[in-house]
C-alpha cells in the first residue's frame, strides 16, 4: 500500500488514491502483484477444488454440477490445445475485398463500355470481367491472380468476328 509522510507530522498516513492517479510504475506493480497472487494463490486453491477423478471411468461417474464446476478447467485446456495446433491448420483463401470494381471510372455511377462488333480489327477479343485489368476494358489476364487470392472462376468475355 503506498503512503505519504506529511510534512508536520513524521507519521506514515495512507493515500487514497485510485488507478488513474497512480504513475505507470505504480500500475505496472499493482498489476503484477494481482497476477501474482492468482497464480500462487487462487489457482492452486481452485485446482485443489476440482472433482477430478481418479480414472477414466471416474468421468462418467460425475454430477451435472461437477462438470459444471469443470467447464472453464475445460474450456481453457481446449483453447490452448487449438491454438497449439492452430499454426498446423490449412490456411483458408481470404477475399481481399468486398468491391469488385475497385478503381476503374470510380466517378461515374455505373461502368457501361459499348464497342461495335464492326470496329473489331481481329478475329477475338476479350474483354475484362474481373475488374482487375490494367489496360481495361480489354483483358490482360489479371482475373487469373484475383482467381488464385479469392478462390473465383471469373474469366473474360471473349467475341468473336465470324469470317464469311
Amino acid at each position: 500500500m503506498l503512503r505519504n509522510k506529511r510534512s508536520d507530522k513524521n507519521e506514515p498516513q495512507e493515500l487514497s488514491k485510485s488507478n488513474t492517479e497512480l504513475g505507470p510504475v505504480e500500475q505496472v506493480k499493482m498489476t503484477l502483484e494481482t497476477i501474482s497472487r492468482i497464480i500462487k494463490v487462487q489457482l492452486p486453491a481452485y485446482l485443489k477444488r476440482l472433482p477430478l477423478p481418479e480414472t477414466i471411468g471416474g468421468f462418467a461417474r460425475l454430477t451435472v454440477s461437477e462438470w459444471l464446476r469443470l467447464l472453464p478447467l475445460l474450456g481453457i485446456l481446449a483453447l490452448l490445445g487449438y491454438l497449439t495446433i492452430r499454426p498446423f491448420l490449412p490456411k483458408k483463401k481470404k477475399q481481399k475485398d468486398s468491391l469488385i470494381n475497385l478503381k476503374i471510372q470510380k466517378e461515374n455511377p455505373k461502368v457501361v463500355n459499348e464497342i461495335d462488333i464492326e470496329d473489331l480489327n481481329c478475329t477475338n477479343v476479350c474483354y475484362c470481367r474481373c475488374w482487375r485489368s490494367k489496360t481495361f476494358p480489354v483483358c490482360d489476364k489479371s482475373h487469373l491472380k484475383h482467381n488464385e487470392l479469392t478462390g473465383d472462376n471469373v474469366g473474360p468475355l471473349i467475341l468473336k468476328k465470324k469470317i464469311l
